[in-house]
C-alpha cells in the first residue's frame, strides 16, 4: 500500500509538518536507489513539497534517475546538519518514485522551482515515514507511519 504526500499530511498533519520543516532546514539530502545488480546507491538530492506531492528532480541521465526508471524503490534521508544535536530529529521516507513526462506538470514544476533544464522529474508514493528524535535528553523516540496504519510511537531509554 502506498500514499502520496497529501494523503500522509491528511492522516498525520503534525508529523507531516515536522518532516517538511526538517527537509526545509537544508537544501541537500541523501537518496538511496537500487543499482542494476541490486546493491544500494546513495546520492545527493534536493526535494520539493508542492501541490500535495513530494517531488524529486534530477539531472538528465543521472545514475539515480536511471536506477529509479528501472526500479522505483527509494529511501530518502534528511541532511543531519551540523554537530550531533539531531535538530528536529532524523527523518527517513521510503517509497516508490515514478517519472513524470506530462508537459503541463513539468511546466508547473519549472515555474515553481526553476531547475536547470533538461531534468528528470519523479512523483513519489510513500510506503513509510520514520522520525527519530531525542526527548528530554532521556528518551529515543521513533515515530513510524505507514499507509493505512495508525502512527506508532516507540520510546526507548
Amino acid at each position: 500500500m502506498t500514499a502520496n504526500w497529501a494523503a500522509f499530511a491528511t492522516a498525520e498533519p503534525d508529523l507531516a509538518s515536522t518532516v517538511e520543516k526538517r527537509f526545509g532546514a537544508y537544501t541537500h539530502h541523501v537518496i538511496a536507489t537500487l543499482r542494476k545488480d541490486g546493491s544500494p546507491r546513495t546520492s545527493g538530492l534536493e526535494v520539493r513539497f508542492l501541490g500535495g506531492e513530494l517531488w524529486l528532480g534530477m539531472m538528465p541521465n543521472s545514475l539515480k534517475a536511471l536506477d529509479l526508471r528501472r526500479d522505483p524503490r527509494f529511501a530518502l534521508q534528511t541532511n543531519p546538519g551540523e554537530g550531533t544535536g539531531m535538530g528536529g530529529g532524523d527523518v527517513r521516507i521510503s517509497g516508490r518514485a515514478y517519472e513524470v513526462d506530462d508537459v503541463e506538470t513539468k511546466a508547473g514544476y519549472v515555474e515553481e522551482v526553476e531547475p536547470p533544464e533538461p531534468f528528470h522529474l519523479f512523483r513519489t508514493e510513500l510506503t513509510e515515514v520514520v522520525r527519530t528524535s531525542i526527548e528530554d535528553d532521556t528518551y529515543l523516540v521513533v515515530q513510524i507511519w505507514k499507509p493505512g496504519e495508525p502512527l506508532r510511537t516507540i520510546k526507548r531509554t
